[in-house]
Protein backbone atom coordinates (compact mmCIF):
# COMPACT_ATOMS: atom_id res chain seq x y z
CA UNK A 1 0.00 0.00 0.00
CA UNK A 2 1.18 3.12 -1.18
CA UNK A 3 2.27 6.11 1.55
CA UNK A 4 -0.75 8.32 0.23
CA UNK A 5 -3.17 5.07 0.80
CA UNK A 6 -2.03 4.70 3.90
CA UNK A 7 -2.38 8.66 4.72
CA UNK A 8 -5.57 8.67 3.44
CA UNK A 9 -7.03 5.30 4.97
CA UNK A 10 -5.94 7.04 8.67
CA UNK A 11 -7.78 10.36 7.66
CA UNK A 12 -10.94 8.42 6.80
CA UNK A 13 -10.58 6.58 10.04
CA UNK A 14 -10.24 10.09 11.94
CA UNK A 15 -13.35 10.99 10.41
CA UNK A 16 -15.07 8.35 11.61
CA UNK A 17 -13.93 8.78 15.46
CA UNK A 18 -14.64 11.44 17.47
CA UNK A 19 -10.89 12.86 17.62
CA UNK A 20 -10.09 16.63 16.58
CA UNK A 21 -7.42 16.97 14.52
CA UNK A 22 -5.55 19.72 11.84
CA UNK A 23 -5.05 18.96 8.48
CA UNK A 24 -2.14 20.27 6.82
CA UNK A 25 -1.82 20.80 3.18
CA UNK A 26 1.33 22.87 1.01
CA UNK A 27 -0.83 24.27 -1.65
CA UNK A 28 2.18 25.63 -3.30
CA UNK A 29 6.06 25.61 -3.33
CA UNK A 30 8.90 27.53 -5.13
CA UNK A 31 12.45 26.85 -5.70
CA UNK A 32 13.11 23.61 -3.85
CA UNK A 33 10.95 21.99 -1.80
CA UNK A 34 10.78 18.28 -0.40
CA UNK A 35 7.12 17.55 -0.62
CA UNK A 36 5.22 18.33 -4.22
CA UNK A 37 2.32 20.50 -4.11
CA UNK A 38 -1.03 18.29 -2.15
CA UNK A 39 1.64 16.91 -0.03
CA UNK A 40 -0.39 16.16 3.66
CA UNK A 41 -0.30 15.57 7.32
CA UNK A 42 -2.37 15.09 10.29
CA UNK A 43 -1.65 16.17 13.64
CA UNK A 44 -4.07 15.42 16.24
CA UNK A 45 -4.26 16.77 19.79
CA UNK A 46 -1.54 14.80 21.30
CA UNK A 47 0.68 15.86 18.69
CA UNK A 48 0.94 12.79 16.80
CA UNK A 49 1.54 12.99 13.44
CA UNK A 50 0.71 10.75 10.34
CA UNK A 51 2.23 11.92 6.62
CA UNK A 52 5.03 14.78 5.73
CA UNK A 53 4.64 18.21 4.38
CA UNK A 54 8.69 18.98 4.32
CA UNK A 55 10.43 17.72 7.54
CA UNK A 56 13.32 19.64 9.62
CA UNK A 57 11.87 23.10 11.03
CA UNK A 58 9.56 23.84 8.67
CA UNK A 59 7.33 20.80 9.88
CA UNK A 60 7.82 21.41 13.48
CA UNK A 61 6.76 24.65 12.97
CA UNK A 62 3.70 23.54 11.53
CA UNK A 63 3.25 20.89 14.36
CA UNK A 64 3.18 24.01 16.52
CA UNK A 65 0.55 26.18 14.39
CA UNK A 66 -1.57 23.54 13.90
CA UNK A 67 -2.04 22.40 17.72
CA UNK A 68 -2.85 26.67 18.40
CA UNK A 69 -5.67 26.17 16.08
CA UNK A 70 -6.84 22.70 16.90
CA UNK A 71 -9.78 23.94 19.28
CA UNK A 72 -10.95 26.55 16.68
CA UNK A 73 -12.26 26.66 13.26
CA UNK A 74 -10.12 29.40 11.64
CA UNK A 75 -7.99 27.85 8.70
CA UNK A 76 -5.15 29.44 8.24
CA UNK A 77 -2.11 29.82 5.36
CA UNK A 78 1.64 29.31 6.69
CA UNK A 79 4.59 30.73 4.25
CA UNK A 80 7.92 29.67 4.58
CA UNK A 81 10.64 31.57 2.73
CA UNK A 82 14.01 29.97 3.49
CA UNK A 83 17.38 31.75 1.74
CA UNK A 84 20.05 29.62 0.70
CA UNK A 85 21.85 30.23 3.69
CA UNK A 86 19.25 28.61 5.89
CA UNK A 87 17.78 25.87 4.21
CA UNK A 88 19.91 22.92 5.62
CA UNK A 89 18.01 24.07 9.51
CA UNK A 90 14.53 24.26 7.37
CA UNK A 91 15.02 20.33 6.07
CA UNK A 92 15.45 22.11 2.18
CA UNK A 93 17.70 21.34 -0.28
CA UNK A 94 18.30 24.91 -1.15
CA UNK A 95 16.39 28.17 -0.81
CA UNK A 96 12.62 28.05 -1.43
CA UNK A 97 9.18 28.92 -0.20
CA UNK A 98 6.55 26.65 1.17
CA UNK A 99 2.98 27.38 1.25
CA UNK A 100 0.99 25.05 3.85
CA UNK A 101 -3.09 25.51 4.68
CA UNK A 102 -4.10 24.31 8.14
CA UNK A 103 -7.87 22.86 8.34
CA UNK A 104 -8.92 21.98 12.10
CA UNK A 105 -11.56 18.97 11.60
CA UNK A 106 -13.88 18.63 14.28
CA UNK A 107 -17.15 17.19 15.34
CA UNK A 108 -18.53 20.34 16.17
CA UNK A 109 -17.19 21.84 12.65
CA UNK A 110 -19.65 19.70 11.00
CA UNK A 111 -20.05 21.54 7.70
CA UNK A 112 -16.11 20.83 6.65
CA UNK A 113 -15.84 17.64 8.72
CA UNK A 114 -19.01 15.90 6.42
CA UNK A 115 -17.82 17.79 3.26
CA UNK A 116 -13.91 15.91 3.78
CA UNK A 117 -15.48 12.69 4.55
CA UNK A 118 -17.92 13.04 1.04
CA UNK A 119 -14.60 13.60 -0.66
CA UNK A 120 -12.92 10.31 0.76
CA UNK A 121 -15.92 8.36 0.56
CA UNK A 122 -16.63 8.73 -3.33
CA UNK A 123 -12.99 8.13 -3.70
CA UNK A 124 -13.14 4.68 -1.37
CA UNK A 125 -16.11 3.67 -3.49
CA UNK A 126 -14.35 4.12 -6.64
CA UNK A 127 -15.00 8.03 -8.20
CA UNK A 128 -13.42 10.29 -9.53
CA UNK A 129 -13.26 13.54 -7.26
CA UNK A 130 -12.55 16.85 -6.53
CA UNK A 131 -11.91 18.47 -3.42
CA UNK A 132 -11.45 22.46 -3.89
CA UNK A 133 -11.15 25.27 -1.23
CA UNK A 134 -11.36 28.91 -1.56
CA UNK A 135 -8.19 30.31 0.06
CA UNK A 136 -9.80 33.77 1.15
CA UNK A 137 -13.65 32.69 1.83
CA UNK A 138 -11.95 29.11 3.07
CA UNK A 139 -15.12 27.85 1.15
CA UNK A 140 -15.38 24.19 0.23
CA UNK A 141 -16.98 22.22 -2.45
CA UNK A 142 -16.53 18.39 -3.06
CA UNK A 143 -17.16 17.77 -7.00
CA UNK A 144 -17.59 13.78 -8.41
CA UNK A 145 -16.80 13.70 -12.05
CA UNK A 146 -18.34 12.22 -14.68
CA UNK A 147 -17.51 12.23 -18.33
CA UNK A 148 -18.84 15.50 -19.73
CA UNK A 149 -17.24 19.16 -19.92
CA UNK A 150 -13.69 17.74 -19.89
CA UNK A 151 -10.69 19.78 -19.27
CA UNK A 152 -7.00 18.43 -19.04
CA UNK A 153 -4.66 18.94 -16.45
CA UNK A 154 -1.04 17.30 -16.29
CA UNK A 155 -0.54 14.71 -13.76
CA UNK A 156 1.25 11.46 -13.27
CA UNK A 157 -0.83 8.06 -14.13
CA UNK A 158 0.91 6.20 -11.17
CA UNK A 159 0.14 8.60 -8.67
CA UNK A 160 -3.45 8.34 -8.35
CA UNK A 161 -3.84 11.90 -6.56
CA UNK A 162 -3.18 15.24 -8.19
CA UNK A 163 -3.30 18.61 -6.64
CA UNK A 164 -2.79 22.22 -7.86
CA UNK A 165 -3.84 26.13 -7.26
CA UNK A 166 -5.49 28.15 -9.52
CA UNK A 167 -6.00 31.78 -9.02
CA UNK A 168 -7.40 31.66 -5.31
CA UNK A 169 -8.92 28.17 -5.09
CA UNK A 170 -6.74 25.19 -4.20
CA UNK A 171 -8.11 21.41 -5.87
CA UNK A 172 -7.04 17.86 -4.62
CA UNK A 173 -8.12 15.81 -6.89
CA UNK A 174 -8.08 11.64 -6.43
CA UNK A 175 -8.45 9.21 -8.96
CA UNK A 176 -9.95 5.71 -8.87
CA UNK A 177 -7.61 2.97 -9.08
CA UNK A 178 -6.69 1.68 -12.22
CA UNK A 179 -8.36 -1.66 -13.53
CA UNK A 180 -6.71 -4.75 -14.40
CA UNK A 181 -8.68 -7.21 -16.63
CA UNK A 182 -7.20 -10.21 -16.10
CA UNK A 183 -8.72 -13.15 -19.09
CA UNK A 184 -7.74 -16.33 -17.99
CA UNK A 185 -7.57 -17.75 -14.40
CA UNK A 186 -4.15 -19.14 -15.15
CA UNK A 187 -0.92 -19.64 -13.01
CA UNK A 188 0.81 -16.39 -14.51
CA UNK A 189 -2.80 -14.56 -13.11
CA UNK A 190 -1.90 -15.58 -9.90
CA UNK A 191 1.52 -14.08 -9.52
CA UNK A 192 0.28 -10.95 -11.96
CA UNK A 193 -2.77 -10.86 -9.57
CA UNK A 194 -0.33 -9.96 -6.37
CA UNK A 195 1.63 -7.51 -8.41
CA UNK A 196 -0.87 -5.44 -9.63
CA UNK A 197 -2.31 -5.22 -5.64
CA UNK A 198 0.96 -3.68 -4.99
CA UNK A 199 0.39 -0.92 -7.50
CA UNK A 200 -3.04 -0.41 -6.48
CA UNK A 201 -5.00 -2.03 -9.49
CA UNK A 202 -8.58 -2.79 -9.03
CA UNK A 203 -8.47 -6.95 -10.63
CA UNK A 204 -11.26 -8.73 -12.08
CA UNK A 205 -10.61 -11.94 -12.99
CA UNK A 206 -12.64 -13.29 -16.16
CA UNK A 207 -12.79 -16.87 -17.25
CA UNK A 208 -15.81 -18.70 -17.56
CA UNK A 209 -14.12 -22.05 -16.41
CA UNK A 210 -15.44 -21.58 -13.36
CA UNK A 211 -12.87 -24.55 -11.67
CA UNK A 212 -10.25 -22.32 -12.40
CA UNK A 213 -11.50 -18.80 -11.31
CA UNK A 214 -12.26 -19.59 -8.17
CA UNK A 215 -11.50 -17.31 -4.68
CA UNK A 216 -9.39 -19.87 -3.41
CA UNK A 217 -6.78 -19.18 -6.22
CA UNK A 218 -7.57 -15.12 -6.51
CA UNK A 219 -8.65 -14.05 -2.96
CA UNK A 220 -7.53 -10.28 -3.85
CA UNK A 221 -9.83 -9.75 -7.44
CA UNK A 222 -13.25 -9.41 -8.37
CA UNK A 223 -14.51 -12.67 -10.62
CA UNK A 224 -16.68 -13.07 -13.49
CA UNK A 225 -17.09 -16.62 -14.50
CA UNK A 226 -19.14 -15.81 -17.95
CA UNK A 227 -17.89 -15.61 -21.20
CA UNK A 228 -16.45 -12.42 -22.34
CA UNK A 229 -19.07 -11.27 -24.41
CA UNK A 230 -21.48 -11.09 -21.45
CA UNK A 231 -18.63 -10.67 -18.35
CA UNK A 232 -17.11 -7.47 -20.01
CA UNK A 233 -20.28 -5.64 -20.58
CA UNK A 234 -20.62 -5.68 -16.90
CA UNK A 235 -17.43 -3.50 -16.96
CA UNK A 236 -16.55 -0.44 -17.95
CA UNK A 237 -13.75 -0.92 -20.45
CA UNK A 238 -12.38 3.06 -19.98
CA UNK A 239 -9.29 5.25 -20.38
CA UNK A 240 -8.59 3.38 -17.18
CA UNK A 241 -8.64 -0.16 -18.20
CA UNK A 242 -5.94 -2.22 -18.81
CA UNK A 243 -6.96 -6.10 -20.53
CA UNK A 244 -4.75 -8.71 -21.18
CA UNK A 245 -5.75 -12.39 -22.67
CA UNK A 246 -3.76 -15.28 -21.22
CA UNK A 247 -5.56 -18.49 -22.21
CA UNK A 248 -4.23 -19.28 -25.73
CA UNK A 249 -7.69 -20.12 -26.59
CA UNK A 250 -8.88 -18.17 -29.15
CA UNK A 251 -12.68 -19.12 -28.22
CA UNK A 252 -12.40 -16.89 -25.07
CA UNK A 253 -8.86 -14.06 -26.12
CA UNK A 254 -10.48 -13.29 -29.84
CA UNK A 255 -13.89 -11.79 -27.83
CA UNK A 256 -12.27 -10.21 -25.08
CA UNK A 257 -9.78 -8.32 -27.52
CA UNK A 258 -12.80 -7.60 -29.98
CA UNK A 259 -14.66 -5.99 -26.82
CA UNK A 260 -11.61 -4.14 -25.95
CA UNK A 261 -9.88 -3.03 -29.08
CA UNK A 262 -13.81 -1.20 -29.46
CA UNK A 263 -13.16 0.48 -25.91
CA UNK A 264 -11.04 3.56 -24.82
CA UNK A 265 -8.15 0.74 -23.12
CA UNK A 266 -5.03 2.69 -22.52
CA UNK A 267 -3.41 -1.03 -22.34
CA UNK A 268 -4.52 -4.40 -24.60
CA UNK A 269 -1.64 -7.30 -24.35
CA UNK A 270 -2.31 -11.35 -25.17
CA UNK A 271 -0.05 -13.64 -24.28
CA UNK A 272 1.48 -16.57 -27.01
CA UNK A 273 4.70 -16.36 -29.69
CA UNK A 274 5.03 -14.39 -32.82
CA UNK A 275 3.81 -17.32 -34.73
CA UNK A 276 0.67 -17.41 -32.11
CA UNK A 277 0.28 -13.87 -32.53
CA UNK A 278 0.34 -13.78 -36.08
CA UNK A 279 -2.44 -16.16 -36.46
CA UNK A 280 -4.63 -13.93 -33.69
CA UNK A 281 -4.03 -11.00 -35.91
CA UNK A 282 -5.29 -12.67 -38.84
CA UNK A 283 -8.38 -13.60 -37.34
CA UNK A 284 -9.26 -10.39 -35.95
CA UNK A 285 -9.07 -8.53 -39.54
CA UNK A 286 -11.33 -10.92 -40.81
CA UNK A 287 -13.99 -9.31 -38.03
CA UNK A 288 -12.74 -5.63 -39.92
CA UNK A 289 -10.51 -4.50 -37.45
CA UNK A 290 -7.39 -2.57 -39.37
CA UNK A 291 -3.49 -2.80 -38.92
CA UNK A 292 -4.13 0.47 -36.84
CA UNK A 293 -6.21 -0.92 -34.14
CA UNK A 294 -4.73 -4.37 -34.27
CA UNK A 295 -1.31 -2.31 -33.46
CA UNK A 296 -3.00 -1.53 -30.17
CA UNK A 297 -2.37 -5.08 -28.90
CA UNK A 298 0.69 -5.71 -27.15
CA UNK A 299 1.72 -9.62 -28.42
CA UNK A 300 3.80 -11.38 -27.41
CA UNK A 301 2.92 -9.64 -24.07
CA UNK A 302 5.22 -7.91 -21.34
CA UNK A 303 8.63 -7.03 -21.49
CA UNK A 304 11.52 -8.61 -22.77
CA UNK A 305 13.79 -9.45 -20.01
CA UNK A 306 14.13 -13.25 -21.10
CA UNK A 307 11.22 -14.72 -18.99
CA UNK A 308 10.84 -18.15 -18.73
CA UNK A 309 8.70 -18.90 -15.45
CA UNK A 310 5.34 -18.15 -14.53
CA UNK A 311 6.36 -15.17 -12.24
CA UNK A 312 9.08 -13.80 -14.74
CA UNK A 313 6.01 -13.50 -17.14
CA UNK A 314 3.91 -11.89 -14.54
CA UNK A 315 6.72 -9.34 -13.80
CA UNK A 316 7.16 -8.26 -17.42
CA UNK A 317 3.25 -8.13 -18.25
CA UNK A 318 3.10 -5.32 -15.67
CA UNK A 319 6.23 -3.78 -16.18
CA UNK A 320 5.38 -3.30 -19.68
CA UNK A 321 1.86 -2.01 -17.90
CA UNK A 322 3.51 0.35 -16.09
CA UNK A 323 5.55 1.71 -19.07
CA UNK A 324 2.82 2.37 -20.94
CA UNK A 325 0.76 4.10 -17.82
CA UNK A 326 3.98 6.46 -17.48
CA UNK A 327 3.66 7.25 -21.37
CA UNK A 328 -0.05 8.62 -20.04
CA UNK A 329 0.69 12.67 -20.09
CA UNK A 330 -2.72 13.95 -19.11
CA UNK A 331 -6.08 12.36 -17.80
CA UNK A 332 -9.30 14.33 -18.19
CA UNK A 333 -11.01 16.44 -15.76
CA UNK A 334 -14.48 18.16 -15.19
CA UNK A 335 -14.56 21.70 -13.79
Amino acid sequence: MSQDKILLTKLNQLLKGAESFVLATVIETWGSAPKPVGSMLVVNKLGHIFGSVSGGCVEGSVITEALDILDTNDCKLLTFRVSDGDAFQVGLACGGEIKVLLEPISKENTTVSKKLKTFLDEYFNGNLVIYSIDLTTFERWVTKVNDEGFAKIPMDPLNKRTSFKLDDTFFSVLYPRLKLIIVGAVHIAQYLVNLAEIFEHKILIVDPRSAFATKARFPKAKILTEWPDTALDEIELDQDSALITLTHDPKIDDIALEKALKSDCYYIGSLGSKRTHAKRLDRLKLLGFTNNQLNRIKGPIGLDIGAKTPSEIALSIMAEIISVQRDKKTRKLVF
